[in-house]
């Protein structure tokens, strides 16, 4: 995409786009060359054998680290929660993150689990976004900022796992993929975190309607974001973005993560190679979502509850790609006879 240099927010971000490193040949061509020396029959362990090239190819380095793993929650509200499109009210957000930083919620036992760190970013939970079914949810310096404080999330960490918190955001996340691939708003709208019959409808009304009012101004992903989108997914967009840059592979969660990251692949089709799909949602639209970004998830378990759950559960699976690529002896070091030719 060329754009014009104007002074305003976005060109930053534009001029990031143009920054990308690709993947490290050498580094991934290292990978496969010990992983052939393995103690087991070439492409024995599956798909763990791809992680482990994955991480090195974005990492730029062999061997792969999984040392430092963060999981980053991003909480907003949402002023389209005013139509009557969630099953809970707006201050279960913040409710949700002081459980958060209490260690009550699943993604703290999860995490606690497999070794991650947490980190958990509020952004202005007080002042929802506006009701994008007649307003644009941000202005672009707004989108532009909370972008930036998005990119924070990448300090220390060798892979980063992005998840979000959001009374509404569902609704928000099929109003971004509507906007960003097509169809109809029933394509994209699922139950959320329980709404049924009458606020389903109202739901994908809503979705269509905000759609239909920023239409004009939809050729631009930028624009879909800030006029569509949200706080919470603003940063995970921006947090993305800075893990390119800074060579960190991502593991996206679930529906509303996966809709901050096309943003990012509407911007430029590789956006998303340093990406990985945790695992697919129980919400109906996010299998369709991430066939439409070519991403094949690593979990399908059925869950749908957000918060990076879905990431850090994949992030296990990353962890131990790595630590069995780093620590499995090679067929001289211990002694075992090689395959007859």
């Amino acid at each position: 995409m060329t754009n014009a240099v104007s002074g305003l927010p976005f060109d930053d971000i534009r001029s990031l786009l143009t920054e990308f490193p690709g993947p490290d040949l050498e580094a991934a061509a290292a990978c496969r060359a010990r992983e052939a020396q393995l103690t087991k029959p070439p492409g024995a362990l599956g798909r763990l054998e791809s992680l482990a090239e994955w991480l090195c190819a974005w990492q730029g380095r062999h061997p792969p680290s999984a040392e430092r793993v963060v999981v980053a929650v991003f909480a907003g509200n949402h002023g389209v929660v005013a139509q009557g499109v969630s099953a809970y009210p707006p201050e279960v957000t913040r409710q949700m993150v002081a459980n958060f930083q209490n260690d009550g919620a699943a993604v703290n036992q999860i995490c606690k689990s497999f070794g991650l760190g947490l980190k958990v970013f509020e952004l202005a939970l007080e002042k929802p976004t506006r009701d994008i079914t007649s307003d644009a949810a941000l202005e672009e310096a707004e989108c532009a900022a909370t972008m930036a404080y998005g990119m924070e999330a990448t300090e220390a960490c060798d892979i980063l796992c992005i998840g979000e918190m959001g009374i509404g955001n569902t609704t928000v996340a099929a109003a971004l993929s509507l906007a960003l691939f097509g169809g109809e708003a029933e394509d994209w709208v699922g139950p959320g975190t329980g709404v049924a019959g009458a606020a389903l409808e109202r739901k994908a009304d809503a979705v269509r309607r905000a759609v239909e009012h920023h239409r004009p101004h939809l050729g631009d992903p930028l624009e879909v974001l800030r006029r569509l989108g949200g706080r919470e997914i603003a940063a995970m967009t921006g947090a993305v973005l800075a893990a390119r840059l800074q060579r960190i592979p991502v593991i996206i969660d679930g529906y509303v993560a996966t809709a901050a990251a096309a943003v990012l692949k509407a911007l430029r089709p590789d956006a998303l190679d340093h990406c990985l799909a945790g695992h697919v949602s129980a919400e109906p639209a996010h299998r369709r979502l991430l066939a439409e970004l070519g991403l094949t998830p690593v979990l399908d378990l059925g869950m749908r509850l957000g918060e990076g759950s879905g990431a850090a559960m994949a992030a296990g699976i990353v962890k131990a790609a790595a630590d069995i690529h780093n620590g499995m002896a090679t067929f001289q070091s211990a002694g075992v006879a090689t395959k007859n030719v």
